[in-house]
């Protein structure tokens, strides 16, 4: 059974999310239990959520969900705008709901590079490192 799209296809904040995660390298999207998730082999950022155990809060729809690095997830957790979305949450993983205020489209942009290099093969990590260096 396939999933309902849990998105507006014309969504401004998805536009540049979708502009952001596709340039990095061998970046794909797809579209996965109805939400855009990019990916290269395993899914370093996703649209959308939900709150655990709140399938009818759509706090988190307009939400960007990255896998931070471990240390740096709980200083994040410190940040009131993050939330430990369900399902994935458990594996590390949070939410930062775009829509409460202008995202900072640099933080967002560091949360997502952060969350690519957590997932991405050392391959494309180095391809990475050829296009942004430190």
């Amino acid at each position: 059974m396939s999933h309902p799209l849990m998105f507006a296809p014309d969504d401004d904040l998805l536009a540049t999310l979708r502009e952001l995660c596709l340039a990095y390298p061998g970046a794909s999207e797809r579209i996965s239990h109805g939400r855009p998730n990019w990916f290269t082999t395993r899914t370093f950022a996703s649209y959308g959520g939900h709150v655990k155990g709140s399938h009818d809060d759509t706090s988190l729809a307009r939400a960007l969900l990255v896998k931070p690095d471990p240390d740096h997830r709980d200083l994040l957790l410190g940040d009131d705008r993050f939330v430990v979305p369900a399902y994935d949450g458990p594996y590390g993983w949070l939410a930062l709901p775009l829509d409460a205020e202008e995202p900072d489209w640099d933080e967002v942009d560091a949360l997502i590079e952060e969350s690519y290099r957590q997932t991405a093969p050392p391959a494309r990590q180095r391809e990475l490192d050829a296009l942004r260096p430190s």
